[in-house]
């Protein structure tokens, strides 16, 4: 990955303030067996962009998109890759695309890490953090695709503002999405799909099919979170929405719980 031009340094007091925002989730789980140490010490660094954290791009940036792979490409998202299968699958389905993923829980960023070794993919660029730190520098409209495969459900009813198809994630996601970009939506828990589909036209989306059952689009390849819940008897359902010429409404500020 090509490296990005040397910025003149930020003063702390000339920075604006990080943004306060709450964090939900495992960000590790199982201890890391050797190899995936190894491959994390080695592999992760060269996929990693730079500029999209705050350390190094304490005035939040753009990021400069001819440096996030070798040859300029289109750009697509995958948010929360688990561990990676969906997001090898489409490198290698479109070579002629760039894949920037971001995922915090550092056990599925090793996991990809083994599935891009395997396939031999070159497409691919790792945000291991919060998709947010992507959304405050991404150039606005340069995403044309974004896969959002079986996101963290949150069950509870008091926890479903931290689902990510709220306005806090949603307005920032629009505003990144080059109109016409779709958005991939695959669930297996019925009332997660019923909160997108309320939540996600507001921002600037129009539905285009769905939500659907098996099979979905085309190129779908089954994530072992989707395995999981057939065995389980849950019904994956899938939905697609593309960003529309509505313009995106003001960010909502994050809240707190």
């Amino acid at each position: 990955m090509a490296g990005a031009e040397e910025q003149a340094p930020v003063s702390p007091a000339s920075a604006p303030a990080a943004p306060w925002r709450n964090f939900y989730g495992r960000t590790s789980g199982k201890t890391l067996r050797p190899i995936q140490r190894r491959r994390l010490g080695a592999e992760l660094g060269p996929l990693v962009p730079a500029g999209i954290d705050r350390a190094t791009n304490p005035e939040r940036r753009p990021v400069d998109l001819r440096t996030l792979f070798a040859t300029p490409r289109p750009l697509w998202l995958e948010i929360g890759f688990g561990g990676g299968e969906h997001m090898v699958h489409q490198a290698a389905r479109h070579p002629e695309v760039g894949i920037l993923g971001a995922e915090p829980f550092i056990n599925g960023v090793a996991m990809l890490l083994r599935r891009i070794d395997e396939a031999g993919v070159r497409n691919v660029a790792i945000h291991p953090g919060d998709v947010r730190d992507l959304f405050d520098v991404l150039p606005a409209g340069s995403v044309g695709r974004v896969f959002l495969n079986y996101p963290d459900p949150w069950p509870k009813r008091r926890h479903h503002r931290r689902r990510f198809v709220t306005p806090e994630h949603l307005d920032p996601l629009a505003r990144v999405m080059a109109e016409g970009a779709e958005l991939r939506l695959a669930t297996d828990i019925p009332d997660y799909m019923r909160q997108a589909l309320e939540e996600v036209p507001p921002a600037g989306f129009a539905l285009r099919a769905g939500p659907e059952p098996l099979p979905p689009w085309e190129g779908w390849i089954t994530t072992r979170y989707e395995a999981k819940a057939l065995r389980e008897g849950r019904a994956p359902a899938y939905a697609a929405f593309v960003r529309s010429a509505a313009p995106v409404r003001a960010a909502a500020p994050p809240r707190a719980g």
